[in-house]
């Protein structure tokens, strides 16, 4: 309990030994989708690859907002942590585990009987769109467990303790990559095999993680009784995690809207996309790590009410992030075809996937910034203004300038993914505005 106290002491040390443990959680995470697309690569068609890139991003979408809306109980065990009130933190995972398994029962629906529909949606390339379909399906049917296994990394973090998320995704990173090779490179099941192997590397993991949680010493007790729907936690869930949720949702959508835009070129171009979009969450490991450790750093200070160190936190975040960032940016521009061709031996695929990448590697100096903001109003709960940001962004220039791109640009894969930076830049700009205006409004001991 006191080492995952982020009230007191020096904020730099204890932010990086936080944030190491998320960021390699994220990097064995985003092994997933790599060792998929890498292993269907290597065994695979041009079809299969462009499967896992359309279907993998159907699934990351549905599955970041579960993650999104699981940040709900990370801010408000953050909180009563900060609060010194533990007894309350254990009503509201016991609250919390009854919302998300109805959650991933509804989303299991959706994904195994609407698999086609969203594959259509999509504008799956023609040869590729039954085994997009099945990938969607596969893994569509495990969501219940896709949604327990992101379910501990959210009740964790909110504790303080981001160690137990990175060795429950380290097992099933283990597990995924035998998955991988035993169903696609030794079965040649394709997609369908990477997406299986996905699935039961979840479910070991889970299995595994919640013996180990058995044996954890935890800051308070928990019981089966702690297991019921109270709706005082309920609410409080649902009103931070809503919003998160949301933004995420339709941020993702806008991210589909722009997949289904270069679906429309050719098969070539959506794989390469697809190799891109693996690259991309590599790139945005640190940015997106420091988000998720400042929603949980600012939580513990926020219902302390400490206000100038999370502040404080805020800017320390933003630097350090920004100066990985332009690290990212110089390899990701200049030879953003070395990291595709990590995923991809096709020359042509490789070349769309440098071409789109040249634009993501601009965002990795926005990014710095904006992650760092969103984090740290989600652990103010300021929710519904992190809500407002992403959708202006994605709804006013995402979306618009990727078909503004799409009609000028004969097909350059640079132009439209440029529509990514450009929204950043505006999220950025009302994230400040969002910043001196709520600081205006805190009592004055707080901001002195």
């Amino acid at each position: 309990m006191k080492n995952n106290d982020f009230t007191s002491g020096p904020i730099l040390p204890k932010l990086f030994r936080f944030m190491l443990p998320v960021m390699f959680a994220m990097f064995l995470q985003a092994m997933y989708g790599a060792v998929d697309l890498l292993v269907v690569g290597r065994f695979g068609s041009t079809a299969d690859v462009s499967a896992v890139s359309t279907g993998s991003q159907i699934i990351t979408t549905l599955t970041n907002l579960i993650v999104s809306f699981s940040m709900g109980i990370t801010v408000t065990v953050g909180q009563k942590i900060g609060q010194k009130r533990p007894d309350e933190a254990s009503q509201t995972i016991g609250t919390g585990l009854i919302i998300f398994t109805i959650t991933g029962f509804i989303f299991t629906l959706i994904s195994v009987i609407g698999a086609s529909g969203l594959a259509w949606i999509m504008q799956a390339p023609k040869e590729a769109f039954d085994i997009t379909a099945d990938y969607i399906r596969i893994c569509g049917g495990g969501f219940v467990i896709i949604t327990a296994y992101n379910l501990i990394g959210s009740i964790f973090r909110g504790l303080g303790d981001s160690k137990t998320p990175l060795i429950a995704v380290g097992i099933a990173c283990l597990f995924n990559i035998i998955g991988d090779l035993l169903f696609v490179a030794v079965f040649h099941f394709g997609a369908s095999g990477a997406a299986l192997a996905t699935v039961m590397a979840q479910f070991l993991s889970v299995i595994i993680s919640f013996l180990m949680i058995r044996k954890a010493k935890l800051p308070f007790e928990f019981h089966k009784a702690n297991i019921k729907l109270k709706k005082n936690y309920s609410s409080v869930i649902i009103r931070i995690g809503t919003p998160i949720a949301l933004q995420d949702f339709l941020v993702g959508i806008s991210f589909l809207v722009m997949l289904a835009i270069v679906n429309r070129i050719d098969v070539t171009a959506s794989a390469g996309v697809g190799v891109a979009e693996k690259v991309c969450v590599f790139i945005m490991l640190v940015p997106i790590a420091f988000m998720q450790s400042m929603t949980a750093f600012v939580a513990q200070n926020y219902g302390a009410g400490q206000m100038q160190r999370a502040q404080k936190t805020l800017k320390t975040g933003i630097a350090v992030s920004f100066a990985f960032g332009i690290v990212m940016f110089l390899l990701t521009f200049f030879r953003g075809d070395l990291l595709a061709g990590i995923f991809s031996q096709d020359a042509d695929t490789v070349k769309a996937a440098w071409d789109y990448l040249k634009a993501y590697a601009i965002d990795c100096l926005n990014t710095c910034f904006l992650f760092c903001f969103i984090g740290y109003y989600n652990g103010i709960e300021k929710t519904k203004f992190v809500m407002l940001q992403g959708i202006c962004g994605a709804f006013l220039v995402r979306i618009p300038v990727a078909f503004l791109m799409q009609k000028i640009g004969n097909g350059s894969l640079f132009l439209i993914g440029m529509a990514v930076p450009c929204s950043t830049v505006l999220q950025i700009i009302m994230c400040f505005a969002a910043y001196f205006y709520f600081k205006s409004k805190e009592p004055k001991a707080q901001t002195e």
